[in-house]
């Protein structure tokens, strides 16, 4: 097998192919032959050092990638709700970028008939993180006026389209004007290019009356303006911080801690007073909620399976090109999912 690992946290020159005998699935397990593994912002996050889960789940070296899929080649000892050659997606929690790899049954879902595999492999992180805050934190009603930043990435897509699922008018914040397009088919009601205009006034020209929910991974760069062009009521959901993190791939600690000590705080009486919510997401350390998970990747399946979601658009990268692949999810300019392929 192959796979990437990282032997101590730094630059993309830290990301190392290497190979080793493939490992064999024990009881209740089951190998996986990888076709494509996702790519996400926060895989880079671990390279730098940075991912808390990364080092409180798991230490270097570590292999990064939350999400494969591909078809099961080995079978463990009492396993029989797969069987050899069955197409399957999986949530992996780190080891994702790789050629095999051995997971537990219950990380692991039967592909949808009308996806590719590619297009698998790009799901779970992102829908299931979406599914979470929309699904799980909050109270969703028709006719709620959703913000969400980043809406032609990963997460932001998939929020564009549980958005219209569930009857919401939504508007979508995109940092170039390239990335309208996407935008635009996922779903949102009104497209703003923050690289254009105002992204401010134009969110408060498109609801004056503010938004009950608005997503955002921006970090300091959007929060305190995200949580200010909130309606009573309403709802701010935090599951990143980009604009802190560098787009060169090394870290100005400088530059980081000034953004750190910039980074709003919310203080509780304001939130009483405001009648406002901020909530916040970290997917990796959701795993002592399998059950609720789980639900929400049958939910998430389903929908797919009869087409009223869609996956997003997928650039490939070979297995060998982790560190371009991570170049460009960190350089801003990428839309819908990268993945990986061995």
């Amino acid at each position: 097998m192959q796979r990437i690992v990282i032997d101590r946290p730094g630059g993309y020159e830290c990301l190392r192919l290497i190979e080793s005998d493939n490992p064999r699935p024990g009881p209740g397990q089951v190998r996986i032959r990888v076709a494509a593994a996702g790519v996400n912002y926060a895989d880079g996050i671990i390279r730098m050092g940075l991912y808390e889960s990364a080092k409180r789940l798991h230490g270097y070296p570590i292999t990064p990638g939350f999400e494969v899929a591909g078809e099961i080649d080995a079978l463990g000892q009492g396993v029989d709700t797969f069987r050899i050659g069955d197409r399957v997606l999986a949530l992996t929690l780190f080891g994702g970028y790789t050629s095999h790899i051995v997971l537990d049954v219950d990380r692991v879902f039967a592909c949808p008939a009308r996806l590719s595999l590619t297009q698998a492999a790009a799901l779970p992180t992102v829908f299931l993180t979406a599914w979470w805050m929309v699904h799980e934190q909050q109270r969703v009603r028709s006719g709620d006026r959703w913000l969400v930043h980043s809406a032609a990435g990963g997460v932001g897509g998939a929020l564009v389209q549980l958005g219209k699922l569930a009857g919401a008018t939504v508007i979508g914040v995109v940092g170039q004007a390239h990335k309208l397009a996407t935008a635009q088919a996922l779903g949102c009601d009104i497209v703003i290019d923050k690289s254009a205009s105002d992204w401010v006034e134009a969110a408060r020209a498109a609801a004056p009356e503010g938004f009950q929910s608005i997503y955002d991974a921006n970090g300091v760069s959007t929060l305190a303006s995200s949580y200010r062009l909130l309606a009573p009521t309403g709802r701010l959901c935090i599951y990143g911080f980009a604009s802190m993190l560098p787009r060169n791939g090394r870290l100005n600690w400088l530059a980081l801690a000034r953004d750190w000590l910039a980074t709003p705080r919310f203080n509780p009486m304001n939130l009483t007073r405001d009648n406002k919510s901020v909530l916040a997401c970290n997917l990796s350390f959701l795993s002592n909620e399998k059950a609720r998970l789980l639900e929400g990747m049958r939910w998430l399946l389903e929908r797919f399976e009869d087409g009223r979601l869609v996956p997003p658009t997928v650039t490939e990268f070979p297995l060998a090109r982790a560190a371009d692949a991570q170049r460009a999810i960190e350089s801003g300019s990428t839309v819908g999912k990268l993945v990986l392929v061995p």
